[in-house]
């Protein structure tokens, strides 16, 4: 029987209706098929021995079976059992192993590509506006830059994966979250909590990974255009393609333009930064010997956006008559898993990329480059109740700029960055039996600035003997370098300058976090599921910018104190039998900060946020409703200075969204709605003096201080930081889907 294949097909079927596009996989060599219009697949070339056959597609019950190959031909017949969640999807972010949500021990949300087409965007950024917990910051009211906070901690303790590789982060924290294609995203995860031991330093807050299409069930041509009656016009379109017999393609492009200045609170600004986007990605599965894993991906972005005043145009870039913020983006990216011929399963991972930035802040430049290049190799093994992970890993990091970060003053010249940071992990995920679950990890990295770095962790898993009640806890400690310039836009924009007051030492937390989820499946044939986290967060050395002491300076330190981050937080998803879902959400949390013994609450991080999602079908029109929104509480902003007559929280604010989606015949989809239906929009003064830019009737004392003058009672200066939401109010947006599988 030695080296005798056989083949698989068979048919997908729910209540006797043939199911097209079901995933049906062989886990142990890693191939797999899409089954067909009639349900019918077919997996070629096996060889003979015994696998474990998975079949899966959104909505229902993910079926394993097991089977033995010893004929040349085997039919299966798989019939599909609806679920009412998502508790059956497998998710990769919290072991770096593929693992149902229901059985993974650490918490992890997953949201699919159908929760962001109820409130579509035109960036996976302003995507993440509705989920729980997780809030888009924009950091400047003239360029709209911003950084994904995770309950209450700032962009740059949150890590970005794609395809679970760290591609966007440096310079790209601030940058790189927009030109993501959708029409190649898969589903969203994110871990809320520190994620240090397996992924890194930056993964303190959290980390949100995006899971891009598998060739294999990914549609074969996809396209998706809709305009915003601002001007706003925005086109995903997807292609999937075939190199010969061994490879499948998938090729990405996303274009976004918007060049219609608007200034409706009247400060002379735009209040939406205009911008020319375009993004190509490019993702090609290998099949190799003995059915492998080899898949390898590139993304190229470019990206020239500006915010000013109205008279602004491209010859005043760097001027200091005319006030604008003017930034073009270069961005590739490359990144690939090489399962490496073995007996054993063992991964190589790696990611190469370079970001290039040609800014101007007003008559400020701000010109950068960036590479980093990754390496990761891992072992698995499954030895009786122990599912082992060995993991090493080797980031390098270049890093140069024109700004005193990157400035020797004893050399007295630029000498750019370079780090390298190897490290080391183990993970060992121990099932004590059927109802608990305990995972041990720990990584050791070696950063070539600042030395040793030490992360453990803890997770526990316990659940009910039918798994409708699920208890999960977590323990342990992040560490994090901060990089001002690369991931605090604050840094460069406005008339501040910047100070730093000592060199920065590393940052270090310590978490902890309990999640309980509940399952009930009512009489009515109506689901609910509920889910409840409470988290608690230390840190250490804290880097915060102190916009207070000095009205005129941006200045840098590390806490001399702590700060901590605790809350608490609840979703709720419920279906009913006739088609009507909700999905909802609250986080309550305080974010503080302890030095000298006082205690304030950390700038520009709201006390409450809420989310919820709400869908209706009306299949006898073909049509399907959607009613998004969030609403957040105060945050405490940045004045600049005692006689700042500006408010010193925000207010409560909400963004609702309706949308309507027309579905014709198997391919098309018509869509169109209102977004911001409460039209909120930020008080018109949030730029302090917007009609002086560059402080030219400003006068300082010898100090630096703003001294106060009868054309400047309040002893203001230009300052764009006093930001909290969009200035984009009420407005139509309209859209059509092509879909062909």
């Amino acid at each position: 029987m030695f080296g005798q294949k056989g083949s698989i097909s068979g048919i997908v079927s729910f209540q006797n209706q043939p199911q097209p596009y079901a995933n049906i996989y062989v886990n142990e060599i890693n191939k797999g098929s899409v089954s067909d219009e009639n349900g019918v697949f077919e997996i070629p070339n096996i060889p003979y021995g015994l696998y474990t056959i998975s079949v899966s597609i959104l909505g229902f019950k993910t079926i394993k079976r097991e089977i033995e190959i010893k004929n040349d031909e085997i039919y299966l017949d798989f019939k599909l059992e609806e679920i009412p969640s998502s508790l059956d999807e497998i998710v990769l972010s919290g072991t770096m192993k593929p693992v149902t949500k229901l059985e993974s021990p650490i918490p992890v949300d997953v949201y699919s590509t159908s929760f962001f087409l109820k409130n579509p965007t035109p960036s996976i950024f302003e995507s993440l506006q509705n989920v729980n917990g997780v809030r888009p910051q924009l950091n400047c009211n003239v360029c709209n830059t911003g950084d994904i906070h995770i309950n209450g901690l700032e962009g740059p303790y949150t890590m970005v994966l794609i395809d679970g590789m760290p591609i966007v982060s440096g310079l790209s924290t601030v940058y790189g979250l927009t030109g993501i294609p959708q029409s190649l995203i898969e589903r969203v995860e994110v871990v809320k909590g520190p994620a240090s031991t397996l992924y890194g330093s930056e993964a303190v807050g959290g980390l949100i990974n995006i899971i891009t299409k598998n060739t294999l069930s990914a549609p074969s041509v996809s396209a998706d255009i809709f305009a915003s009656g601002w001007g706003e016009l925005n086109t995903d379109i997807g292609l999937k393609y075939n190199l010969g017999s061994s490879a499948q393609g998938l090729l990405g492009v996303n274009y976004f333009n918007y060049q219609n200045p608007i200034d409706n609170n009247e400060d002379g600004f735009t209040d939406l930064t205009l911008q020319n986007r375009i993004s190509i990605f490019n993702k090609f599965n290998f099949e190799r010997k003995n059915n492998r894993i080899f898949s390898l991906a590139a993304r190229y972005i470019y990206e020239n956006r500006w915010g000013g005043q109205m008279i602004w145009s491209p010859e005043d870039r760097g001027s200091d008559e005319i006030y604008g913020e003017s930034i073009y983006t270069n961005r590739w990216e490359t990144f690939g898993i090489y399962q490496i011929p073995s007996s054993e399963q063992i991964l190589f991972q790696f990611s190469f990329n370079g970001h290039k930035q040609d800014s101007y802040y007003g008559d400020t430049p701000f010109m950068a480059d960036q590479i980093i290049g990754f390496g990761q190799l891992t072992w698995s093994k499954l030895i009786r109740k122990h599912d082992l992970l060995l993991g090493t890993s080797y980031r390098y990091t270049f890093y140069d700029d024109n700004t005193t970060a990157t400035f020797n003053n004893q050399e007295n010249k630029n000498m750019p960055s370079i780090i390298q940071l190897p490290g080391v992990f183990l993970q060992d995920e121990i099932r004590l039996n059927h109802q608990n679950k305990l995972v041990l990890a720990a990584r050791y990295d070696y950063n070539s600035i600042h030395g040793n770095i030490f992360t453990p962790r803890f997770n526990y898993k316990w659940n009910s003997e039918n798994q409708k009640n699920i208890l999960r806890i977590s323990m342990g400690n992040g560490f994090r370098i901060a990089n001002v310039f690369t991931e605090d836009h604050a840094a460069l924009t406005g008339a501040r300058d910047v100070v730093f007051e000592e060199d920065l030492d590393p940052e270090t937390s310590y978490n902890v976090n309990v999640n309980f989820v509940k399952k009930i499946f009512t009489s009515r044939n109506a689901f609910i599921g509920l889910d409840a986290s409470a988290f608690y967060t230390y840190f250490n050395n804290r880097i915060l910018p102190d916009y207070e002491t000095n009205p005129n300076q941006i200045i840098y330190a590390n806490l001399d104190g702590y700060s901590v981050s605790k809350g608490v937080s609840g979703n709720a998803d419920i279906t009913f039998s006739s088609g009507l879902k909700i999905l909802t959400g609250f986080t309550l949390m305080d974010v503080s900060v302890n030095e000298n013994g006082e205690s304030y609450k950390q700038l520009l991080t709201e006390s409450f946020q809420g989310v919820w999602s709400v869908s209706y079908p009306i299949p006898n029109w073909g049509v399907n409703l959607d009613y998004t929104g969030n609403l957040f509480g105060p945050m405490r902003l940045p004045l600049l200075g005692e006689l700042d007559d500006r408010d010193e929280y925000s207010p409560w604010f909400s963004i609702q969204n309706i949308q309507i989606t027309k579905f014709i015949g198997s391919y098309w989809q018509l869509y169109g709605g209102v977004k911001n239906l409460l039209n909120f929009v930020p008080p018109a003064n949030s730029i302090a003096r917007a009609f002086d830019p560059f402080d030219k009737d400003v006068i300082f004392d010898e100090n630096g201080q703003v001294v106060p003058t009868p054309n400047n009672p309040n002893a203001l200066t230009f300052d764009p930081t006093y930001v909290y939401a969009s200035n984009q109010g009420i407005r139509a947006f309209f859209g059509i889907r092509y879909t062909l599988r």
